[in-house]
């Protein structure tokens, strides 16, 4: 039996691919295109146990039906990991919230229809538990069991609204679908995802939503002006891998893991680059001492219920930067 990754040439989904096959796994990957199935194939070593299926665009409702028909009878396990993403939506509603909802209802419908899935480990946010509303209020407690309020109509009016909402809106689907089928569904729910790419050859100065903030601070010059913005947590990607693993190798059932380590400020990740990289002193930014400054976020984020099922421990801020940094330096010839 297989396990069928969605979005398999993702961020994510690589380092989920990389650790299913190090545990021999049968993988069968959805990508848009053949050229793309024949690159991932070629990066992983042209297995025998992993192969792909072409899915040009999961925001099609019957887009996963031609994959099930086909190998339906093979797949146990899906771990749903590709949502469509249109950073340059005006309509967000059309653009956004339809596509990403439609492409979770699509899988499932093609599940339920031509399929015999076990379990299912979606790929979701902490976006889907945060209210930012409460992000100043020093009493509240976030957990895995919270919810974003926000609602269709109330996030339509811009961009990161909707799309922290419209990843709310999927994974209701989800949970709906298994409390109607019985499968056994459980969610990744990672916050913002940091650490290097799979391969080398992947990475994209300037490009790269996940490491955007590492690219940028790698391209500062010294007496630039750093915002001392804060960010409220963040995680590793490995570990983001990891968790799925764990998720389809324990009774997972019914759990929502939210995956949090401690926040830090964009001068944070500037130190670590001007400690671990010498050559880079005298050409970006200075690092500053940071004891000072007010984080604005006083809420608490406890997810101790997820690191018990988890088991192991998170990657520091210091090593999933220098991991990136290295990357994106190599890259550009200057490592």
């Amino acid at each position: 039996m297989a396990v069928l990754v969605t979005g398999a040439t993702g961020f994510v989904a690589q380092w989920v691919v990389d650790y299913l096959l190090k545990e021999n796994y049968e993988i069968i990957g959805t990508v848009r295109s053949q050229e793309k199935a024949d690159k991932l194939h070629r990066q992983f070593g042209n297995l025998s146990n992993l192969s792909f299926e072409i899915v040009t665009d999961i925001s099609d409702p019957v887009a996963f039906e031609p994959l099930f028909k086909k190998r339906g009878e093979d797949i146990d396990i899906v771990l749903h990991i590709a949502l469509p993403h249109n950073v340059y939506a005006r309509d967000y509603e059309k653009d956004i919230l339809i596509p990403v909802v439609n492409s979770t209802k699509g899988l499932l419908n093609a599940i339920k229809t031509y399929g015999d899935v076990k379990k299912i480990v979606m790929t979701s946010s902490f976006l889907t538990v945060f209210d930012v509303l409460k992000f100043g209020n020093e009493h509240a407690v976030f957990t895995e069991k919270d919810w974003n309020p926000v609602t269709w109509e109330d996030c339509q009016t811009d961009c990161f609204s909707a799309y922290s909402a419209s990843k709310k809106f999927a994974e209701e689907v989800a949970w709906e679908f298994a409390s109607e089928t019985g499968v056994d569904l459980s969610t990744i729910n990672p916050v913002i995802i940091l650490g290097p790419q799979k391969f080398d050859e992947d990475v994209k100065p300037y490009s790269d939503t996940y490491n955007k903030i590492v690219d940028y601070l790698l391209h500062t010059k010294p007496g630039d002006k750093i915002v001392p913005k804060y960010i409220p947590c963040y995680i590793d990607v490995r570990d983001v891998a990891k968790a799925h693993l764990v998720a389809i190798q324990k009774d997972t059932a019914g759990e929502r893991l939210g995956l949090w380590n401690d926040g830090f400020f964009t001068q944070d990740i500037l130190n670590i680059l001007n400690e671990k990289f010498p050559q880079l002193r005298g050409e970006i930014a200075e690092g500053k001492d940071l004891r000072r400054l007010s984080t604005g976020f006083h809420a608490t984020i406890d997810t101790t219920h997820t690191k018990e099922i988890l088991g192991f421990t998170f990657t520091s801020l210091e090593q999933s930067v220098y991991d990136a940094a290295v990357q994106i330096l190599k890259k550009e010839g200057r490592m």
